[in-house]
């Protein structure tokens, strides 16, 4: 009996190959039009995940997800670009509890990783390129699966998304470079293990809190093309809510302040509000394990820098952070206007419990 519970328990282990192909975003730029169409999109990429089993509370609650790590590669090599490659790690979140009882099955997906292998942005070899200034980027990905059960041991699928390379504005030009991957690919199952998860788990007695979150925020940005790299920071508050095992929301305040503007213009007054903003931020958590969780927030300035380069009344933010038993944590995000990276937020802070709702 405890043989069996024990191979139930197992993660089942796959491997994925597929094929990517598909239009490359601009931004209305010329110079943009222009280098897209010297350039395409394929790709290949390839996969190993697993599949939890187990009948935790958040394994159940995220609907048993797959995790793994991949590669992806360009199969062309440009002058202009080079051949984008990345390697990241990836979490695939189905839309049903027993999807897996299902040969046809539907699921959505994200990917953070490191890109590499490009040709960055040089005013004199490479000046059409202003998607990116580094050969080294942050790769993210995102999309929706659907897949088909053929065998016991293989599967095809097909998604279709999006994967952005961005080096968070470190180093100018960085507009960024966008593909839109539509996917054909095939499943292999490695190993014997069959994925059947056991009963519902049983749900501890949840109190229903409140939380502090105090967070420092650490990162870089360059403001013009062959300008360095200036530091970025802030501090944020927020009180956020319980609202299920899976989700907490709420509300705070950021800080932002952004070094090196009496460098950067020697012959200004550079005033406190010129490097300081303050904002009203929404946030949310997404948990995806007992320790690791998913920050979004929605911020609105109250007061804009005039030298930070914030450029919308608005900003969006997502990452991945990992919070300790002492209720420390740490993450990184990226902070944006408009989907146009503003700096990557290295974050470390402090959790403070609340009273019960």
């Amino acid at each position: 009996m405890v043989q069996q519970s024990e191979a139930q328990d197992k993660a089942q282990k796959f491997f994925e190959i597929s094929y990517d192909q598909g239009p490359i975003i601009g931004n209305n730029k010329d110079w943009a039009d222009e280098l897209i169409d010297r350039i395409s999109y394929a790709a290949v990429d390839l996969r190993m995940g697993w599949r939890s089993p187990k009948s935790t509370v958040y394994n159940y609650v995220n609907r048993y997800p797959s995790y793994g790590i991949g590669f992806t590669s360009n199969l062309k090599y440009y002058s202009e670009i080079g051949r984008p490659m990345a390697i990241y790690g990836f979490g695939e979140f189905p839309f049903g509890k027993e999807s897996y009882l299902k040969k046809l099955n539907f699921s959505y997906y994200a990917q953070v990783g490191l890109g590499f292998g490009m040709n960055p942005y040089d005013a004199e070899s490479n000046a059409l390129n202003g998607f990116v200034g580094t050969g080294m980027n942050i790769h993210v990905g995102v999309g929706f699966k659907g897949f088909y059960q053929l065998a016991e041991t293989v599967g095809i699928f097909a998604s279709a998304g999006l994967k952005h390379y961005s080096n968070g504005s470190i180093k100018k030009p960085n507009s960024g470079i966008n593909f839109v991957p539509i996917a054909l690919g095939v499943r292999l199952k490695m190993g014997q293990e069959p994925f059947s998860p056991v009963a519902k788990p049983e749900f501890p007695q949840k109190d229903y809190k409140g939380y502090w979150n105090i967070a420092a925020y650490a990162g870089a940005k360059s403001y013009e093309i062959g300008e360095k790299a200036y530091f970025r920071g802030g501090l944020g508050v927020n009180y956020l809510w319980d609202f299920s095992y899976k989700y907490k929301a709420g509300i705070g305040i950021d800080w932002f302040y952004g070094a090196g503007a009496s460098e950067r213009y020697p012959t200004e007054d550079v005033k406190f509000t010129d490097i300081n903003s303050f904002a009203v931020v929404g946030s949310w958590e997404w948990q995806l394990t007992e320790r690791f969780y998913m920050p979004i927030a929605f911020g609105v300035y109250l007061s804009k820098a005039h030298y930070n380069q914030e450029a919308a009344q608005y900003y969006e933010r997502i990452g991945v952070r990992y919070r300790a038993k002492n209720n420390l944590f740490a993450g990184l995000q990226i902070k944006a206007h408009k989907a146009k990276a503003d700096f990557f937020e290295f974050t470390f802070g402090y959790t403070i419990p609340g009273g019960k709702r």
